[in-house]
């Protein structure tokens, strides 16, 4: 049996290389993208090494566990907190492990996550971790 300090010992956060770029690429394959607020289908692995390169986040770790890749948690410019787990550690605890990690690693005063409304497991995730709803955005397309 899992207890929370043994699983907190087995996980650690390494930063991206471009040793992990395919990895990177095979976990956005497991996305939901009907979930998604920004990414309506999944890139070529081409834009996607171009996405990778351009240096998006000001930090992005791939997440371990027992040293094997399980995941990748990422803090954006704006302190956005971005993560995603392969589906068969979801909901292990790595998640919430891995997210005090990155804030110990990367202190701020606030913190966000932009969740699509239907994304209910991430919604839920992320209040578990003590997150708090503060706003929806609406938007008018003026086609």
């Amino acid at each position: 049996m899992k207890t929370k300090d043994n699983l907190e010992k087995n996980i650690s956060l390494k930063l991206i290389s471009k040793k992990d770029f395919r990895f990177l690429y095979e976990l956005l394959q497991e996305r939901e993208l009907n979930v998604n607020i920004v990414q309506k289908k999944i890139p070529t692995y081409e834009k996607h090494m171009n996405f990778i390169n351009s240096n998006p986040y000001s930090k992005w770790y791939i997440i371990l566990y027992q040293q094997k890749k399980v995941g990748t948690i990422y803090l954006a410019k704006n302190n956005d907190i971005g993560i995603f787990l392969k589906k068969d550690t979801q909901e292990s605890g790595i998640g919430s492990i891995a997210i005090n990690k990155l804030i110990k690693k990367n202190p701020k005063t606030k913190y966000y996550a932009k969740i699509n409304p239907k994304n209910r497991k991430s919604l839920k995730f992320f209040k578990k971790n003590n997150f708090k709803l503060i706003q929806h955005i609406l938007e008018l397309k003026n086609e």
